[in-house]
């Protein structure tokens, strides 16, 4: 469920399909893309597989006069259901209900892709491929290819008209599939139920309180300058924040350091440790997602990136701690 919010910017439009041209170039394609799934109302089920991991939801997007509504339900295993109505979240885990006041902005399927596609030309060719069919919709493709060995290749198959993503492959350096996307049951436009739609926060507040839902506090995140340096970021990855996190089970505060080149993230997390007698740096992987941590001193240095894995070893390897005010 982590991959599966698509919590951006609210753009106030009642189309319930943006038509596109196959013919278009890369980068309109991929503006096209971005804002389809947005301003698209669509719902269908969606198949995510990473390794040995399969997971299937079904999504529910629909814009209206009151704005961005969207609905995840995960299919198997434990109840998982996301409501959003613009930036209120409600999160549902088995019996557990949780109201989130203000989410910050993610990007998962089919919302991958970010407005800002100049960053994604800086990092990646864009090669537009053969035309094909995905649940039964007729699709463009694209191909985004990284500039160096640092990122990973990926394959993104779009509706043709509405421009909507429809799958998305990433290929690791043997071209081999390590995780995908896809929708196997889709309708685009047409007349959609929403009825579980919030309209308004007003609407919002009744209903944390009648179901007796309580906000998270929002004293858990604070912008930072740490003093931690980091030297081996791949070139094209700009910082985004840098904040300090409470987090549950942790005796200190957590600095968080977020970058990114446009569509792959690196995090860097660092926390004061009281038991590093005995640890050992180690690697764990996940489809596309690797997780590197390391020792230095009395502070426990972790980098989780959608990259590579020598490019989450090159950037913890890299971490230091540079003083207080570091530029």
């Amino acid at each position: 469920m982590a991959k599966a919010g698509m919590w951006c910017v609210l753009l106030p439009l009642c189309v319930a399909v943006a038509h596109a041209d196959p013919l278009l170039d890369d980068a309109d394609w991929l503006r096209t893309m971005a804002f389809a799934a947005h301003e698209t109302n669509y719902s269908g089920v969606f198949v995510y597989q990473a390794g040995g991991r399969v997971e299937t939801s079904r999504i529910t997007h629909v814009v209206d006069e009151h704005g961005e509504h969207e609905r995840l339900q995960g299919l198997d295993g434990q109840r998982r259901e996301v409501i959003r109505n613009n930036n209120q979240v409600w999160l549902q885990l088995g019996d557990k209900k949780v109201h989130f006041e203000q989410q910050r902005p993610r990007r998962a399927f089919p919302a991958l892709l970010p407005e800002q596609i100049q960053s994604l030309k800086e990092n990646y060719n864009v090669i537009q491929q053969e035309e094909d069919r995905v649940a039964d919709y007729h699709a463009h493709t694209l191909l985004l290819q990284p500039k160096d060995t640092l990122r990973y290749t990926r394959k993104m198959w779009a509706h043709s008209e509405s421009g909507l993503l429809l799958k998305a492959v990433v290929f690791d350096e043997r071209g081999k599939v390590i995780e995908q996307y896809a929708f196997s049951q889709l309708q685009i436009g047409g007349a959609i139920d929403y009825k579980w739609a919030v309209p308004d926060e007003q609407d919002a507040a009744r209903l944390a309180k009648r179901k007796n839902l309580s906000p998270l506090p929002k004293t858990n995140l604070a912008n930072v300058d740490s003093g931690w340096q980091v030297d081996g970021i791949p070139a094209g990855f700009k910082k985004i924040l840098e904040m300090s996190r409470n987090m549950r089970d942790k005796e200190f505060p957590v600095v968080h350091i977020v970058y990114s080149d446009g569509l792959a993230a690196l995090s860097v997390f660092i926390e004061r440790t009281t038991d590093a007698e005995g640890y050992r740096a180690g690697l764990k992987s996940q489809g596309a997602v690797h997780i590197y941590s390391r020792l230095i001193g009395d502070h426990l240095v972790t980098v989780v990136g959608e990259v590579p894995p020598r490019a989450v070893i090159q950037v913890a390897d890299s971490v230091r701690y540079a003083g207080e005010n570091n530029e």
